[in-house]
């Protein structure tokens, strides 16, 4: 088991990749569980005397847990940018890389709208940022490069070749962000499949895209595609990665 975690993961440069996607989910799971019992307890009036946790205060002013993700992530940073350990020292960084992604991403609405939105709708907006790293940490995890080339093809055929498919992949990218499809062009960037099929299908009728170059009935296409059906698809996943409707 050693030998095989060192030859297909250490070796291969995966092994940080995979810890930070340990530390994600863990502390995201963990999270997710304590803020809904301090809201249960909140809820019932603090009578439940069960529920030691608390949120944290400092000189009167709610500390948000991003906070201290904030400041994980920038400390991580700084001591691999000074002392680029090897493993297992690189890998514990991952972990906590992880912990303080999950932390600062888990009130990522908190981010754009500057107040406490977390358990209201716009708060949801959070899940969508957590199930989109979930989904390019796997990415990054499966393949050696963030940009979906493996660097022994940029090697092996080129530089100018390389170059080209990173420009198209990312390409694909921008086109699904201009179609209002933040998730897959964020994908796409690791995987490039996601990105073509996702510039292909149809844009979202609020995006830049269709507001551009869609005729009437290409938008009216458009509309039905991301009707209530497709909203109500979005909720049940929303529900299903955040341990239930709030």
């Amino acid at each position: 088991m050693a030998d095989w975690y060192r030859t297909q993961l250490v070796d291969t440069g995966r092994s940080v990749a995979l810890w930070v996607l340990i530390g994600f989910l863990v502390t995201y799971g963990l999270t997710r569980w304590i803020t809904r019992r301090i809201r249960a307890r909140d809820a019932s009036g603090g009578d439940d005397e069960g529920t030691s946790i608390k949120d944290v205060y400092i000189g009167g002013v709610h500390v948000h847990h991003q906070v201290w993700g904030i400041f994980l992530i920038l400390t991580v940073g700084l001591v691999e940018f000074r002392y680029h350990p090897d493993s297992p020292w690189k890998d514990i960084l991952g972990a906590l890389f992880g912990v303080g992604a999950a932390l600062a991403l888990d009130e990522f609405a908190l981010w754009f709208h500057l107040e406490d939105v977390y358990w209201t709708d716009e708060g949801r907006k959070s899940i969508d940022a957590v199930m989109v790293a979930v989904v390019v940490g796997v990415a990054v995890l499966l393949s050696s490069s963030p940009v979906g080339l493996d660097p022994n093809t940029a090697r092996n055929e080129g530089y100018l070749i390389a170059s080209a498919t990173v420009i198209i992949n990312l390409m694909f990218a921008i086109i699904c962000l201009l179609k209002g499809k933040l998730a897959t062009g964020l994908v796409a960037i690791p995987v490039p499949l996601v990105g073509l099929i996702g510039a292909i299908r149809l844009a979202k009728p609020s995006s830049f895209w269709a507001r551009r170059w869609y005729t009437e009935p290409k938008m009216s296409k458009a509309t039905a595609r991301f009707g209530e059906q497709h909203n109500a698809r979005r909720e049940r996943l929303r529900d299903l990665f955040s341990g239930g409707r709030w």
